[in-house]
């Protein structure tokens, strides 16, 4: 994906952090952002604003965690619910198909997917100990947006 740029957000109120200095790295995070800034019942978010700290399982270093996005949702319900968001293609979120030629592009699929994993996992203890929620979000979930 080579599309990325400056995203203009357009309510300010709803944004958290500098909202001069957003940067989609994706078409699918800017539809993303569209839809945050748009959405009435998103009160709040955030394009890489939060820092999670994880270990990396390739270099073995703990390394900092950039989640895609932060929101605060007023539910169907009414109750108001927290996320970290991660907008990902489908085929990072399930990984490499096993294959009997270890080429080095299957080997640095299988290298990006373990540091990918291990990011998630901190994310969801991250959100877990703040009551918040992770989500990835691939082009799939995207399609309703």
């Amino acid at each position: 994906m080579a599309y990325k740029g400056k995203y203009r957000v357009k309510n300010y109120r709803k944004y958290r952090g500098d909202p001069t200095t957003v940067v989609f790295r994706s078409l699918w995070e800017k539809k993303f952002m569209d839809y945050c800034d748009k959405n009435p019942n998103i009160l709040e978010w955030s394009s890489e604003e939060h820092v999670i700290p994880y270990k990396d399982p390739v270099t073995r270093k703990w390394r900092r965690y950039f989640p895609d996005f932060y929101m605060k949702v007023r539910e169907s319900n009414g109750k108001i619910q927290s996320y970290i968001v991660e907008v990902k293609p489908k085929r990072q979120v399930q990984g490499p198909k096993p294959q009997q030629k270890r080429t080095k592009a299957y080997i640095t699929e299988v290298a990006t997917y373990a540091t990918n994993k291990s990011k998630w996992k901190a994310a969801e203890e991250y959100c877990r100990d703040r009551l918040w929620k992770f989500k990835l979000i691939t082009e799939v979930e995207l399609e309703i947006y």
